[in-house]
């Protein structure tokens, strides 16, 4: 979207994607000043579409849509098709159902959550998935979406990385990634079968799982403060992408 285009951007909401929005938020200020391009760059939770939607969204130009759950994810909850957009898979492993299956306390849940983040830098294929997806963010030239299955950690590091990435303020950052908890369509539905499942007392400990939190964003960046030295050498060294990729992000974006 250019220039243009932008001035008289209004974000879509779409009723059968509660975490969808625009990764530059409603044009982010850099530290330089700069405000983010939007219509570029799209985030969302599992694209479980209406029609409607759909066609929302090819309407925005989306040409790219990139997934980056697991397989069972995407098994048991395939993309709804955007018209004029390709599908493509970049896996990077979520939070292990297994441990969640036998969570008794918010401890245990915190901690669960604690690991997914440090996989997002420790773990070689985490690595390789992220930086394939910046990779493929920097080469288009038209609008892309990518998005996990809640679009709060996986799609939350991502976008946490680009608005990083292009200078903007690390308050903003941390907002930006707590905005996933207003949109608790998604959240307030598997809250409430735990609720009938499981019982009220379990509502408190599931829900560790089922929020962004500053506690989880701060894990991962100890972990690239403790592997990587900073946000640089996360990029560089850790996903293996190129100054050239970065600036093409930041060219994108920044505009």
């Amino acid at each position: 979207m250019d220039e243009q285009a932008d001035e008289g951007y209004e974000l879509t909401r779409l009723a059968s994607a509660d975490n969808f929005r625009d990764v530059a938020g409603p044009g982010y200020l850099t530290v330089d000043g700069v405000r983010l391009r939007r219509g570029v760059l799209f985030r969302s939770n599992e694209l479980q579409l209406s029609d409607v939607d759909a066609g929302a969204l090819r309407d925005l130009g989306i040409r790219d849509v990139l997934d980056l759950r697991d397989h069972p994810e995407v098994e048991a909850h395939p993309d709804a098709e955007v018209p004029g957009a390709t599908w493509t898979h970049v896996r990077v492993p979520g939070i292990p159902m297994d441990d969640v299956a036998t969570l008794t306390s918010r401890a245990e849940g915190l901690a669960t959550m604690k690991r997914v983040y440090r996989v997002f830098v420790e773990d070689d294929g985490a690595r390789a998935a992220f930086g394939e997806l910046l990779t493929v963010l920097a080469d288009a030239e038209h609008p892309q979406l990518f998005h996990c299955t809640a679009g709060k950690d996986r799609t939350g590091w991502a976008s946490a990385l680009l608005l990083r990435a292009c200078g903007v303020p690390e308050e903003t950052v941390v907002e930006d990634y707590l905005l996933t908890n207003r949109f608790d369509g998604t959240r307030a539905k598997y809250l409430a079968m735990v609720r009938e499942h499981l019982g009220e007392d379990k509502v408190a400990v599931y829900e560790t799982v089922m929020v962004a939190d500053t506690a989880y964003l701060a894990e991962a960046d100890a972990a690239v403060a403790e592997h990587f030295g900073d946000l640089e050498g996360y990029l560089y060294d850790g996903l293996r992408i190129t100054q050239g990729t970065v600036e093409s992000l930041r060219a994108r974006l920044r505009g």
